[in-house]
């Protein structure tokens, strides 16, 4: 009763949705896969009878597990959060639930924990996968317990973090960015700032406590646990707590002062003065009204130069990570035996444009949906060619500085003498065809699902899923690399389910056979990438990078240039 009646009927109506007990049932069966592949990579097809080596692999996978469940439960938080509110505002909803008699507390929680609900609900889920590990040795329970624990205080503060900026900003894209790059610059910050000050200093210690990796780092190593005893992760649990309550006490706060916006009495008081006398002064439009609308028009929002400033900063100080380690080669090492530092940086750096692009291209067709603007178009005399390319178009320019930044590193980068010719040409080419594939399946989703949370999800969700399978990949073949061949067969089955999982995204509405082998080969060829890559190749990383997504992405466009209703789902012959 404390979150009001939104959060009581999301709770009562969830529960009642097959799709409630799918992603369950997936999430859970994801982390199997994951056990299997682990297993399968480390022990291979072998005996193993000593208690030694099994509670040793019980402690890697704990740590694998928990890892990326903390990163899923705090991208998930922010997007379910974010997507939530916004869906009211874009749908004029959120006017109606002002006008009752609803308190702001009520308002900001309801949404906030209804968001959170399928959060929890997988965290619950997934206790007894790691009470299974438990079962090999080399976990203990407060350690599964405070894993728990850190990871609903993360996703509440994330989710917190997410509800303010979607009450406070009015477009869709807006409050993804921000909710996005917020939360990545928070942490970046605290990392920084714990370094300046020292890890052993009082300062730096209260400042780590609001670090959820770092307290999950402190919960994995048993040392810390030996040496600190059952209560590890309290501060750090309570200070994220502490965090979110703070948020949602400012956004309860100011919540009736940000919303109704003032654009609405201004768009009312402009509605009423609209005839007026004498000689009116018009725009003109370009042969393609849509990409006119998304270049010359404030169609995101007024804010969107302040998302560019800040990535421009972070993209400045990944060059200035650049520069040092050109001259200081001898403090470089790799992380995890992957990758140096400064290429983990341009990685992230390269993984929030995609990100963003993604973000940009589902609200595009998202906006226009919810703004009701959507079915007009397919009235009107605008070909479907020119409202893809339009739309495509828009994105690109909106976003150039995330698609320009990231390729003018890599020349300063050549310029520094830090990387050949030939690696900085592939690496480019595989970059800009990945921001395509990002663009499209943003496009792709906004007509795929007719709602704009589950767009939103499904857009985003891919691309996340995709990195996050990436990043375990590679780690699972550099545990592997000595019994490389012998774990194919592993391998095989978590490409295979990643294959089934895509192509359920992608044909979710317009099932078609290009889409289908776009999601079977897209996994295989990834796979061979993250191998090329980890053998030193270079012109093999990119031709499997340009053909899997560029297929994709062609696979993707043709239906939506070819007729506005195959994409849509339905049929041009119906409507006449």
């Amino acid at each position: 009763m404390f979150a009001g009646p939104i959060f009581a009927r999301e709770a009562r109506v969830a529960p009642r949705s097959i799709k409630h007990f799918l992603i369950r049932i997936g999430y859970i069966g994801a982390l199997f896969l994951l056990l299997y592949t682990a297993s399968q990579t480390t022990f291979g097809w072998q005996e193993v009878s000593n208690i030694g080596e099994i509670s040793r692999f019980g402690t890697l996978v704990f740590q694998l597990v928990s890892t990326v469940q903390l990163c899923l439960v705090m991208f998930f938080a922010l997007l379910f959060c974010a997507s939530n509110v916004s869906q009211e505002k874009d749908g004029r909803t959120l006017l109606l639930l002002l006008m009752t008699d609803m308190k702001s507390r009520e308002l900001v929680l309801g949404k906030l924990f209804s968001s959170l609900l399928i959060v929890a609900v997988l965290i619950g889920a997934s206790a007894p996968v790691f009470f299974l590990i438990q079962q090999m040795g080399g976990v203990t329970t407060d350690q599964i317990l405070w894993v728990l624990l850190l990871c609903l205080a993360a996703a509440f503060t994330a989710g917190s973090w997410s509800t303010l900026i979607a009450y406070w900003r009015d477009k869709t894209f807006q409050t993804l960015a921000i909710s996005v790059m917020g939360a990545g610059l928070f942490i970046a910050i605290l990392e920084i700032v714990t370094a300046l000050l020292g890890e052993n200093s009082t300062a730096g210690q209260y400042v780590a406590l609001f670090d959820p990796f770092r307290a999950l780092f402190q919960i994995l190593d048993p040392f810390t646990v030996s040496a600190q005893g059952q209560l590890v992760a309290l501060k750090p649990v309570l200070a994220l707590t502490g965090l979110g309550i703070v948020l949602n006490l400012i956004t309860s706060y100011k919540l009736r002062k940000w919303n109704p916006s003032r654009f609405v009495y201004l768009a009312a008081k402009e509605k009423s003065d609209e005839i007026i006398p004498g000689r009116t002064k018009h725009r003109a439009v370009w042969d393609n009204p849509i990409l006119w609308r998304e270049i010359c028009t404030r169609a995101y929002g007024r804010k969107i130069a302040l998302i560019k400033v800040v990535y421009i900063a972070i993209a400045v100080y990944v060059g200035y990570i650049f520069y040092d380690s050109a001259f200081h080669p001898e403090q470089q090492s790799l992380i995890m035996g992957l990758i140096s530092f400064p290429g983990l940086m341009f990685v992230g750096l390269a993984l929030l444009s995609l990100i963003l692009i993604n973000a940009q291209a589902v609200t595009a067709l998202t906006n226009e949906r919810d703004g009701l603007t959507l079915e007009l178009l397919l009235v009107t005399d605008v070909s479907p060619r020119e409202f893809i390319f339009g739309k495509l178009g828009g994105i690109l320019f909106n976003t150039k500085e995330l698609v320009v930044l990231p390729v003018v590193l890599l020349g300063y980068v050549y310029y520094l003498r830090g990387l050949e010719f030939e690696q900085v040409l592939f690496t480019s080419l595989g970059f800009l065809v990945l921001v395509l594939f990002a663009a499209m399946l943003g496009l792709h989703s906004g007509f795929s699902y007719d709602r704009t949370r589950q767009s939103i999800a499904a857009s985003l969700g891919t691309m996340f899923f995709l990195f996050i399978g990436i990043f375990i990949f590679m780690i699972l073949l550099v545990e592997a690399r000595g019994s490389f061949i012998l774990q194919i067969p592993s391998f095989l089955v978590f490409i295979l389910a990643g294959g089934i999982g895509l192509g359920t995204t992608l044909t979710n509405k317009n099932p078609s056979i290009a889409l289908t082998m776009a999601a079977g080969v897209l996994p295989f060829l990834t796979f061979y990438a993250i191998t090329e890559f980890l053998l030193a190749g270079t012109l093999g990383v990119c031709l499997a990078i340009v053909g899997a997504y560029g297929f994709a992405t062609v696979a993707m466009m043709i239906p939506a240039i070819s007729e506005f209703d195959v994409a849509l789902g339905r049929s041009a012959h119906d409507k006449s």
